[in-house]
């Protein structure tokens, strides 16, 4: 059987943004429907389309909020949830050296022709599909 992290991947390839391919892999398990999570996640892809953080970190820090963020006032569930984004995202960090799209993929995504650039390279395919992988499996492992 496939993990979620292979399923990510693969659903990435030619389908959806890397924040889409992370986030509905979750979804369903702590009750947001998978059409829900796409169209969410379609405003991260990219680094928010501007190379900002990574999409696919961005769609995991989503999953530990439908996991463990606060919906009402609560600052004991606040911070307990902070802690969780925050080890998540060390772990993220340590295996990658950065968690920004543009620092992850050596282009200013920011920037007129970045995402061109990125294609004609080849890098949505040789680094993004990693770093999906990568963080669906860190959050697998921390037993989301």
């Amino acid at each position: 059987m496939k993990t979620k992290a292979e399923i990510a991947a693969e659903e990435y390839h030619g389908k959806f943004n890397c924040a889409q391919s992370t986030l509905a892999q979750f979804a369903g398990d702590y009750g947001l429907d998978e059409k829900t999570a796409l169209r969410l996640g379609a405003a991260f892809g990219g680094g928010c389309h501007y190379g900002s953080v990574c999409g696919a970190v961005a769609g995991c820090c989503a999953v530990i909020g439908l996991r463990y963020g606060n919906d009402e006032h609560d600052p004991e569930k606040y911070n307990f949830n902070r802690d969780k984004v925050r080890e998540f995202v060390g772990r993220f960090k340590d295996k990658h050296g950065a968690i920004n799209c543009s620092d992850l993929l050596g282009i200013d995504m920011s920037e007129p022709g970045g995402r061109d650039l990125a294609r004609s390279q080849g890098l949505f395919d040789s680094k993004c599909r990693e770093y999906i992988r990568s963080s669906v499996g860190i959050l697998e492992e921390l037993g989301y």
